[in-house]
Formats: C-alpha cells, structure tokens, sequence
C-alpha cells in the first residue's frame, strides 16, 4: 500500500469523525495525565523517603537519674560504660559516625527548638538524659543497632527516628496507590471510547471496505488506515499529557520548592521517564483496543 494513499485515508476518516476523534484525544490525554501524575506521585514518594532516610539518625539515650528501665538499674550511666559504648558503636560495620550528645548540650537544644512553650521554663539540664546520636551507612539496619544495645547495661532506650516517619510515607504511599488506580481506569475508559470510535468509523465506511474487498485488497490494507486513526489520537494524546506533566513540573520547580525546602521534589529526568511510560501505554493500549475492534467489527 503506497503511503500517500494510506495517510489519505487516515485524513479523510479522521475528518468525517471529527468529532469522535477530538473527544479520544481529550480523553486519552486526560487518561494518560491522571496516570502520569500517578508515576510522579511514586517518584515524589521515593525522592522523599531517600532524602529524609539519609539525615535520620539513631538514638541511644544513656541512663540517666530518672531512667526506669530495667537495664538503669544500677543508676546513671558510668563514664567506663559511656566509654565501652562509644567504642562499640564505632565498631559496628553498619555505622558511618557516632556523635555524644551530653546534657548540657541536649537542655539547649531543647531550650531552642520549645523556646516559645511553656514546658521550657519546667525543665532542667539533669533531667534530659545524655545520648549517642548515630549516623548509620544504611538507615534499614537499625535492628543490628538495637540488637547490640537494647537492655545493655548502662542504656536507656534505643530510638529510631525513621519509625517517625513511617506512618507519614504509608499515606503517601495510599494516595499513591490511588492515584495509579484512578490513572490505570482513566486509560481502560479511552481504550473503549477509541473502541467505539473506529466501531463508528467502520459502519459509516463499509461500501468503502466492501469495494476494497472486491478489489482483493488484503486484511491489512483495509484495516490499516483504521488503526492508525486509532494511534494517532493516542499520539497527540500523549503529547497533551506530557505537555501538562512539564508544567506541573515547572510549577512545583518555581513556587512550590521555595516555600518546601525541607524535603526534595521529583527532577526532570522523573517528567521524561514518566512520560515514556505514557508513550508506550497510549500505544499499546490504542493497538489493541483497535485491533480487537477491527477483528470484530470490520468484516474482511
């Protein structure tokens, strides 16, 4: 089939369905922006989870004189055990560094970050227990952490910041989880509206096929100008979809990181792999959704 013909038929039955042409290409780029804000949505996740797991540090509060655990019992913390303990911790393979943090040093700190509440002025240097402040190489081995110092001697507790932040990244990670869904249902719609579309375009053109038909041109031929209706309104679909993921990318880029700059925030490279993913989905999915319709309803 020469490729003048082909792109002629492609032309002419898009302009005879103009109407259903324009609402698939609405819809598949609505369909595949829900889907794409859904992949960005996974990739905030991770940026997030990557920049907040690099700063948390695990806590290993020594016994101090209001301590009641088990392991206190014999009263504050030792400068023998203090010493034992360091040394311990800087000899774990998992850790990176070991910062002391003694009471003096943890009232001002707690001084500072409640300055502007009541509680300050009820609290004392020796009521805050003094602490080792632990950088690790990977902040998914504080078991071995806990492990090694949990209950020992000299101890009071053992604290993870990450289990902190864990409720926060579970409800990002459902509205995640619901925007892939809604993203996932939103392409199953524009696969039947294209389906619809070309089922359309078959009826309205079957003296056309029928002649083509007697002709004894083959399957494909027939069949051909109808698919490729099919992937073009998923192709400027796609580039609609993508076009609004670069603005959501320059929105959050200028007005949203200056205000948030306690965290991290998808890149471009996030924008470009997402919308590969939208290329290919809104191919494939056009692909098939034409294909079965043609099988079925365009009798060559």
């Amino acid at each position: 089939m020469r490729a003048g013909f082909l792109f002629s038929e492609v032309r002419i039955g898009l302009r005879r369905n103009l109407t259903m042409t324009f609402a698939v290409i609405v819809t598949v780029a609505i369909s595949l922006s829900l889907l794409g804000i859904g992949l960005l949505s996974n990739s905030q996740v991770n940026a997030m989870k990557d920049y907040w797991y690099d700063k948390i540090e695990v806590s290993v509060f020594l016994c101090g004189s209001l301590s009641e655990s088990p392991s206190c019992s014999g009263g504050v913390v030792t400068p023998e055990q203090r010493t034992s303990i360091k040394s311990d911790l800087e000899a774990l393979p998992v850790v990176q560094s070991v910062f002391y943090e003694s009471q003096t040093e943890a009232f001002a700190r707690f001084k500072e970050r409640f300055k502007s509440s009541a509680i300050a002025q009820n609290v004392t240097a020796d009521q805050l227990p003094e602490s080792f402040r632990v950088k690790l190489k990977d902040p998914t081995q504080f078991d071995v952490v806990v492990s090694a110092f949990s209950g020992r001697p000299g101890v009071d507790v053992v604290q993870d910041q990450r289990s902190i932040l864990e409720k926060f990244f579970q409800l990002l990670a459902v509205l995640r989880n619901g925007a892939l869904i809604v993203g996932l249902l939103s392409v199953l719609t524009a696969a039947l509206l294209i389906s619809n579309t070309l089922r359309i375009a078959a009826f309205n053109r079957r003296r056309e096929t029928g002649v083509m038909r007697l002709v004894g041109a083959s399957s494909w031929s027939i069949q051909l100008p109808f698919l490729l209706e099919g992937v073009f309104a998923a192709f400027i679909g796609w580039m609609l979809a993508s076009g609004l993921l670069a603005a959501l990318k320059y929105v959050v880029e200028t007005k949203v990181a200056p205000l948030l700059t306690f965290t991290k925030f998808f890149g471009w490279g996030e924008v470009a792999l997402a919308s590969g993913w939208l290329l290919l989905t809104g191919l494939v999915v056009s692909t098939i959704a034409s294909a079965v319709t043609l099988r079925r309803y365009l009798k060559v």
